[in-house]
This record gives C-alpha cells, structure tokens and sequence, in this order.
C-alpha cells in the first residue's frame, strides 16, 4: 500500500474525510514503535487481555490485514477503472468471446465456492455481480449474472435450512452481497428470450444459401460468419446447463418428493449439456484472441484466455472481521467434473424410490456416504429425508418408529405416540437421519455423541413400562397393546444402539483415524457389537413373528448357532457373515501384534 494515499485522500476513497474525520500518516509513529519493540511485543492498551489478543489483526500482514491486498478501494473505483466494461468490446466477435470466458470462470468460481470457499472471493469477485444494473444493456452478459445470482441464493437457502454448514460457515456467508437484484424472479425469462434468439441465429446460419436470404432480419451473434454457428452452440450449452440446473435445484424443493422425477430429467439435460461445453472447447481454444493463460491445465475458461471483470480483492473489505484467505481457483476441467459429481449424486437422491423401512434407508445413505458427495448433495438429501418433523414430509416418526419396530400396522394410531419418551424418541431419530447426511468426520463425532441419548432415552421408556405395567409383565401379553409396544421399542432402541456403534466404528477406518496397534482392538469391538447386533435384530424379528412366547425363558442359542436354523432371516445371516469377518480378523492381527509388526488394515470396512 502506498503509505502517501494515508494524508493525500483522493475523491474515490472509500472513506473521504470530512469535517469529523482527516487522514493522517501514521509511519512517522509505527517507524519509531518498531525500533522500541522486541520479538513478541505488541502495543496495547491497559484493558488489552489475552481474548483481544487471539482477536486482534497485525495492520500490514497480507494473511491477516484485508485491506492490505487491496488493489481498489472499492467496487465502483474499479469500474471508473475499466475492469467490468459495458460492452465488453465495440467488435462483436471478441464481445462474444469474453462473454463465453465470463460464463465458463463463473462456472470455476461456483465450483469453488461449493468446496467451501467464501462467496465474496469466489462468484462474486465478479464485478458484473456486484452491480446488476449495469449490465441491463447487455441481454446476454445480463441474464446470465441473474440466473447466476438466483442459483447461488436457491443453494445458500438449501444449505441454511439444512444446517450443514456447521462444516463450512464460511459457505452461507454471504456479507451483504447482492444475491437478490430487481427482477431476479424473472431470470428464466430472460434467459429463455435469450436462447430463443440464439437458436434463431444458429438456425439462420445454417440454413442453406437459398433459403438465407428471408432470414437477414436476423442480427447475427458477432461479425464473422464463418464463426457464428460455433459461437451459437458453444452460448446456447452454456445457457442450457444453467436453465436445467436451476430447475433441478427448484424441483428437488418441493414438498414430499414430489419434482423428483422431473428434476432428473433436467440432471439428464444438465449432464448433455456439459459434455456439449467440453467439446466447445477445441473450437474456441482455436478462435481464441488475446494473452491466454500460461498453464494450460490450470485455466480457468475453455478458451485459455483470463476473463474479465473479475477481482478477488473487491469484497475484502466487508468479508472483515475475517482475515483474507489465499483461494487457488478450480481449473476449467476440474469444475465440470465438479458438476458431474454433483449431478450424478443429485440424481442418485432422486431415484430413491422413498421406502418408508428405516432399516432400507440407513442402507441407503451409508451407500450413497461411500460416494463422499458434497456438502450441496447431502443437503438436499437431508431436507428430502425430513421435512416439517416427517419422514419425506409425509410419514410421522412414530409410524416409522412402528414399522422399524415390526409391530402390526394397526398400532400407527395408537395414543402411545403421544408419551412424552415416544416423543423423544421420535426426536432422536431424526437427528440421527441429519447426523448421517453430514460427512464422515462430523459424522462420527457426533454419532459418539448421540450414543449416549440412545442409552438414556431407554433407559426412561424401560422405567416407564416397568412403572406403568409392573415388573413381571412378559413380551408376549397381547392383551395391554401399550405394553407389547413399549416392549417391542425397547428392543428395537437397543438394536439401533448397536448399529450406531457399529457405524462410529467403521467410519474410524474410512477416515483412517486409527494406528497399526489398535486394527486388532479395533476389530475385537466390531466383532462384540456385531454380536450384541445379531441378537437384538434376531430377538425383534423372533418376537414380531411370535416365535418366543414361552414366558421367562432366555435364548441360550449364540449367533453362531443361529445359522444352523434354515428359516433365519437373510439380515442375521449376512450379521453372521460380518461377525465371523471381524472375529477372524482380530486372530490374524494378534501374532502382527505381538511381534511389533507394522500392517495396513486388512479390510478398512467389514461392512455397512
């Protein structure tokens, strides 16, 4: 920073001075303080205490002071400076091109932002963001930023409701920029008036000469004809992709499930589209005008020329109190397989055909984990799975806690739901559900956590039944519907229990939390949970079936006997599979152990 702008204030300072306030130098003070000052020194006032010191910024450290890398002082300094110029250019031609370069780093820059950089350093770096108004004559370049501005709100709001950003807080920040413009709400509009004119161009230029000449009412898209039909295919994918994706964005809202299947017809518009932008690439790398950017890999548009109109120092002064941070923008390729993942994720969510078995959906979403999505994929996922305290929006978690439980569907309206532990326990399960749409790390930390909830939430609905219905009352009296249900719930909470355990133990090996010395302490826990599991889910299954009914009499039968029966169900089959896995693998660990060796784990999942 030029320490002479401190005393000679020009007119497009952000903070001119006034009668109450006058720029002074103040290197003269700083220069003499520095020579006082040891190693580890700081000036301070008497009330400074530790708090303010892990809070205070060092004034010229570019990781810490945000107006240090400020190459303008504000937005509209940068304009009267020509880095966002309307038009882009008087030749048509090179207009078209920049427009493309703007769209494809914008793609880069979202991409960015979904891997949890700051919006104010990543999209909306973009001065054609920051003042909507002014691109107004541009139709292209204008309805693009607001479909731009419009997409970037429907996300913030997915995952603010969500609650995922826990993992990033960074990525709903969005420090007074402006995501709501005049007429946002009409962006499609615009953008299919937009497409429209294009695609009368494109057709215009490839008609055949006979049949041109009732189209020459028709301005072509820039001046050289050669080039019109590329420059057409190359806006009118780019146009497409951004329509479609804001379509599924606004189809996987709605209630229920309903645009489901509606948005994964736009996933399906959104992958063609963006395999249509990656063959433009060619064309345009090859039409290119201007200094292209040096490495090839790492460029950020498809032409390899630097876009316009983008500063990532614009917003650094209302993205204080927090410190600037270095942000490497996603390459060009690496953001289209960004949006690949992320379609293909989306479309995964969208084709689950919304069983209402607890036990099929927590297969389902530690499946869909194993794919590690994105923090907007498993957003969605979560506000799809509970809406307005309900399974999809439509199921009561008492209903699922029924069916979870295999009791007869006539219990769903039973009045016990109303019990205040039921209640609880419906709670529980739903936190539970957003636990496992977080990702791995979070996940399992608070998956520890939770387990003890589960723990005490039984032991209030097993003093509740013993209270209510006495010591003696047996599993298999069918005459008090509140007991058999109670009973049922019980057993059912102690499955679940264990099978919370089990993932917080596997999910240790996927985020290769644990050392060579623990694999076979690790693997003797999962072969013990997988044990207490087994019987649980045989217990529930035995009792739902009515096969228990002698009353007071204890199974002696271990898991490993259970296989000899030829009607056990295929879950405590495939429970046997794992525990022989886990018990076998903590033998093969022991010598390892004993004799100091060094080993990968075996297997880093005995299973989900």
């Amino acid at each position: 920073m030029d320490r002479h702008a401190l005393h000679q204030p020009s007119s497009s300072s952000s903070i001119p001075a006034t009668a109450n306030t006058v720029w002074t130098d103040a290197s003269p003070l700083l220069e003499v303080a520095c020579k006082d000052l040891r190693d580890g020194e700081l000036i301070h006032v008497d009330n400074f205490n530790l708090y303010a010191a892990m809070s205070a910024l060092e004034i010229m450290d570019p990781k810490m002071d945000s107006g240090i890398v400020n190459r303008y002082c504000s937005v509209d300094e940068a304009i009267e400076d020509g880095v966002a110029p309307v038009p882009i250019s008087t030749d048509k031609t090179t207009d078209v091109q920049c427009v493309i370069d703007i769209m494809d780093h914008l793609l880069t820059c979202e991409a960015t932002w979904h891997k949890g950089h700051s919006l104010a350093q990543t999209v909306f770096s973009c001065a054609y963001l920051l003042r909507p108004e002014r691109t107004s004559s541009h139709a292209l370049l204008h309805s693009y930023c607001k479909v731009i501005r419009a997409t970037c709100k429907a996300v913030i709001t997915v995952v603010s409701d969500a609650r995922t950003h826990e993992e990033e807080d960074l990525f709903t920040m969005a420090y007074g920029l402006p995501l709501s413009g005049d007429g946002d709400e009409k962006c499609l509009s615009l953008l299919n008036a937009v497409e429209e004119n294009i695609s009368r161009q494109l057709r215009a230029c490839k008609a055949p000469s006979s049949k041109r000449k009732p189209l020459e009412d028709i301005e072509p898209l820039q001046t050289n004809f050669d080039l019109e039909e590329g420059y057409c295919k190359a806006l009118l994918c780019r146009l497409r992709f951004r329509k479609h994706f804001f379509h599924v964005l606004t189809c996987m809202r709605r209630p229920q499930g309903r645009g489901l299947e509606l948005a994964r017809k736009h996933i399906a518009s959104c992958i063609s589209e963006l395999g249509v932008i990656l063959k433009s690439a060619e064309f345009l790398m090859s039409n290119a005008h201007g200094t292209c950017e040096d490495a090839t890999e790492d460029r950020t548009t498809a032409s390899g020329h630097q876009a316009i109109g983008f500063d990532a120092s614009l917003n650094s002064r209302i993205s204080a109190p927090t410190p600037p941070r270095s942000i490497k923008i996603l390459s060009w390729k690496k953001a289209i397989e960004y949006f690949e993942k992320l379609l293909h994720d989306l479309d995964i969510i969208c084709s689950y055909p919304l069983d209402p078995s607890l036990e099929v959906l927590l297969r389902f979403v530690a499946q869909f984990q194993k794919a590690q999505p994105d923090l907007v994929a498993r957003a969605h996922l979560q506000l799809l799975l509970v809406q307005d305290g309900k399974l999809y929006g439509k199921c009561p978690m008492f209903s699922l806690i029924i069916r979870a439980a295999r009791l007869p569907e006539v219990f769903l309206h039973h009045d016990i739901q109303k019990n205040e532990y039921v209640v609880q326990l419906g709670q529980l399960v739903i936190n539970m559900l957003k636990i496992l749409c977080t990702n791995a790390a979070w996940q399992r930390r608070k998956l520890g956590k939770i387990l003890q909830d589960w723990r005490v939430i039984y032991v209030q609905i097993e003093l509740a039944f013993r209270k209510d219905f006495g010591e003696g009352s047996s599993i298999s009296n069918g005459d008090n519907a509140s007991a058999r249900i109670l009973k049922h719930i019980l057993i059912w909470v102690e499955e679940q229990t264990y099978w919370i355990s089990h993932r917080f133990l596997i999910l240790g090996f996927e985020l290769e939390l644990y050392s060579p010395s623990e694999y076979c302490m690790v693997y003797w826990y999962l072969y013990v949970v997988l044990i207490r599991l087994a019987e649980k889910t045989h217990l529930k299954m035995t009792v739902s079936d009515g096969s228990a009914k002698q009353k007071g009499k204890k199974r002696k039968d271990s898991p490993k006997e259970l296989a000899r029966d030829a009607k056990i169900p295929p879950a405590i089959s495939f429970l046997q599979c794992q525990i022989c896995l886990a018990e076998g693998l903590t033998v093969v660990h022991v010598p390892f152990f004993n004799t100091s060796h060094i080993v990968c784990p075996l297997l880093k999942c005995v299973c989900v």
